[in-house]
């Protein structure tokens, strides 16, 4: 699906990504993980060719991603970006319908319509479909957004979603929605990466767990295996203690002692 070999991207001499490499399968869900700016959302820039690699390489379906180009690459992957500014008075049905453009040329077909109808209940937004975007919460905004990427995903086989922060500006419950729609997607062959700031959320959905710490990999593997007490600690900087209840499927990480912050 996607292979990344020693991937970097470095701007005036600061390396942002340095030497990163996974492979990732139909039917996966990878979680990237680590404290703000450890390169995260800069490496789902590298694997949506939004930004272009400074060294090592991205193959997609076994091919370059360099030689993809824009429209093609639209048709095989979608992606939902942590920062989706748009001030312009589109409708949500008008914003999820965006993520069909790359099926057709001029006028969407009655199939295009009903997907974005569809994905608009599958995110349980079907009620907004004629709000106009700027007037929507947050949340809302970034599920109309959700709404798009899988409009655009929708019917394509063995395809990838690249999720950034999907569930920022959500509530309690749409967060645990929208990992349990990616996971869905993931057991219909998709391969899902999404950059997961709740670790709970990780350990709990993701199948393989990739840790960034300083734009470096400081581990990789399953949830059980990266998301320990010792690699969150370094990684974070923060004492945590995982605890299995007898009442939880999952275990849970809860902070070991609060952080200490010098205000003046």
């Amino acid at each position: 699906m996607i292979e990344v070999r020693n991937a970097g991207f470095e701007i005036r001499g600061r390396k942002l990504v340095d030497n990163v490499s996974f492979s990732v399968h139909p039917g996966e869900f990878w979680a990237i993980i680590g404290a703000n700016g450890a390169g995260k959302s800069t490496l789902i820039k590298l694997l949506s060719a939004e930004q272009a690699l400074t060294s090592g390489s991205v193959h997609f379906h076994g091919r370059d991603l360099r030689k993809y180009k824009l429209k093609e690459l639209a048709k095989k992957r979608a992606v939902l970006s942590q920062q989706n500014n748009i001030t312009l008075s589109f409708t949500s049905q008008e914003i999820v319908l965006m993520g069909r453009y790359p099926f057709y040329e001029s006028d969407p077909t009655q199939r295009d319509l009903a997907i974005v109808d569809l994905c608009l209940k599958k995110v349980g937004i079907g009620h907004l479909k004629s709000r106009l975007y700027p007037t929507l919460s947050g949340g809302e905004q970034q599920r109309v957004q959700l709404a798009r990427a899988l409009a655009q995903a929708w019917e394509i086989e063995n395809g990838l979603l690249l999720l950034d922060e999907p569930t920022t500006g959500m509530d309690l419950l749409h967060q645990y929605e929208t990992f349990r729609l990616a996971k869905e997607l993931s057991r219909k062959n998709f391969a899902v990466i999404a950059v997961i700031h709740d670790l709970n959320q990780a350990l709990q959905y993701a199948d393989h767990v990739l840790m960034l710490k300083s734009g470096r990999t400081h581990a990789i593997g399953t949830p059980e295996n990266v998301l320990t007490e010792q690699s969150i600690h370094e990684a974070f900087g923060l004492p945590v203690q995982i605890i299995q209840h007898d009442l939880t499927p999952y275990p849970v990480i809860v902070p070991h002692v609060a952080p200490s912050f010098n205000i003046p």
